[in-house]
């Protein structure tokens, strides 16, 4: 009897899907039918693996509205919002767009005497173990520029999500993708870990938790297998005296609350001018003080449940603990009657310090501490003060005085006057606890792939 993953959806507890997982044996079996079939599919035409992962896009697309409902008994996002496509369909196209720069050979000469290059072979075999939280644009960042490169990929998704790589599956089969070429596979962790072990695969790519990227680099010691880590976040916004006061913040706070808070880089902690510091939070607690929690299914539902209860708790304890060392909690719990479970209430904190978990570790839910700052230093301090760098956004008219405190920060993306975005041209990355590595953009075909340098001397 093999073992079986289960989705409990936040909606109800109910069990909404369940799968069997492979024995390692039969994952074995799938590795080296991947294996086989592989170079068969890096041999076929650029243009020819670009076309058929566009159209596995493009039949994605046509799933959506099946796809908007079961993402909200899956992971709570409400249905108003129309899941995911708009973000796959423009990083795919982008990544589409780049391949042949990210896969273009370096010439270094090339005359009657020599040829001298270095190409980009695909890995082989791309392992891609996606997150929750945003399910299928996670996967995307790293299924399609493998795919395009001439990998073959394997994709575990999260047991909350398992439905996803089903969907992304079928779309890419009915594309033409072979079989072999593109595997969704439900694996436990140990079976995960054993293939790792193993040398099953020529690149892992893990999107979750610090402990999480922690397993993964242990079950690839001594390997040398490639791994692309994106782990936690803290990410912080700063306002600036001279801000677009509503624009920040209208922007902040939706980058703060949206998914229920259960963005990669989703604002976590607000840094704000002494000058502008009231008006910004009376601002922010209106904006909050105007959601509707409750059924994801619910069209007027604007705030839907967190992905599962424990995440819930996680976030309930870090706001109770943070109350009691003497931050002011500002939302009014009268407007969201506490329905339990999976189901909370958003929160503002003030008078909140780093000494708080709040202010330090990830909360990955609806909450978010502001902070009074009296000058640039003390808000690069303070948004440095993380062992997490994803993101970070600044707020202010001065795009030079933006530059200088980016060049300040510790982090992987810097954004000017928005948050809470992946622009598919530049290089998603992160630093410290955030993990390694870096996808999308040109450099994300790099990582999938490996250079390999000819000297060729004629005659």
């Amino acid at each position: 009897m093999s073992a079986t993953i289960q989705c409990l959806s936040p909606i109800d507890g109910s069990v909404y899907v369940e799968r069997p997982t492979l024995s390692l044996e039969a994952a074995t079996v799938a590795v080296s039918a991947a294996k086989a079939a592989q170079p068969a599919w890096a041999a076929l035409p650029l243009e020819e693996r670009i076309a058929r992962v566009r159209d596995g896009i493009a039949r994605l697309g046509e799933m959506n509205t099946d796809i908007v409902e079961k993402l909200a008994w899956q992971m709570g996002r409400p249905v108003r919002y129309g899941g995911e496509f708009g973000g796959v369909n423009e990083r795919a196209s982008m990544m589409a767009d780049l391949a042949e720069e990210g896969l273009a050979p370096i010439e270094i000469e090339n005359n009657e005497a020599f040829r001298r290059y270095i190409k980009r072979e695909p890995h082989g075999v791309v392992l891609v173990v996606a997150p929750w939280n945003y399910p299928y644009m996670t996967a995307i960042n790293t299924v399609v520029p493998a795919l395009i490169a001439g990998n073959a990929v394997f994709l575990k998704h999260a047991s909350q999500t398992p439905l996803v790589g089903e969907h992304i599956a079928s779309a890419f089969h009915a594309a033409g993708v072979p079989e072999a070429i593109f595997q969704n596979v439900f694996l436990s962790h140990d079976t995960t870990s054993a293939l790792i072990a193993d040398k099953a695969f020529g690149f892992v790519n893990f999107t979750g938790s610090v402990g999480g990227g922690q397993a993964m680099e242990v079950a690839a010691a001594g390997t040398f297998t490639g791994l692309g880590l994106e782990l936690g976040g803290k990410d912080p916004g700063y306002v600036m005296e001279d801000a677009d006061l509503d624009a920040a913040v209208d922007t902040l706070i939706d980058g703060a609350m949206f998914n229920s808070g259960q963005c990669c880089c989703g604002i976590e902690r607000i840094y704000v001018a002494e000058s502008l510091f009231d008006a910004f939070v009376e601002k922010a607690v209106a904006i909050v003080s105007a959601y509707k929690l409750g059924n994801p299914l619910d069209e007027q539902t604007t705030l839907g449940p967190m992905a599962h209860t424990r995440f819930a708790d996680l976030v309930r304890e870090q706001t109770a603990e943070a109350v009691a060392a003497g931050a002011k909690a500002l939302i009014d719990p009268s407007l969201f009657p506490d329905q339990g479970g999976a189901y909370l209430m958003p929160q503002i904190l003030v008078d909140v310090d780093h000494s708080m978990r709040v202010m330090r570790e990830e909360s990955f839910g609806p909450v978010v501490g502001i902070m009074k700052v009296k000058n640039d230093d003390e808000a690069i301090a303070l948004m440095n003060d993380s062992e997490f760098g994803l993101t970070a956004s600044l707020w202010t008219q001065d795009i030079d005085r933006a530059e200088r405190i980016a060049n300040q920060i510790e982090t992987g993306t810097v954004f000017m006057n928005r948050c809470d975005y992946l622009d598919p041209a530049l290089c998603w990355t992160g630093c410290k606890n955030t993990g390694r590595g870096g996808g999308l953009s040109v450099i994300g075909y790099h990582n999938l792939t490996r250079p390999k340098s000819f000297y060729l001397k004629r005659g």
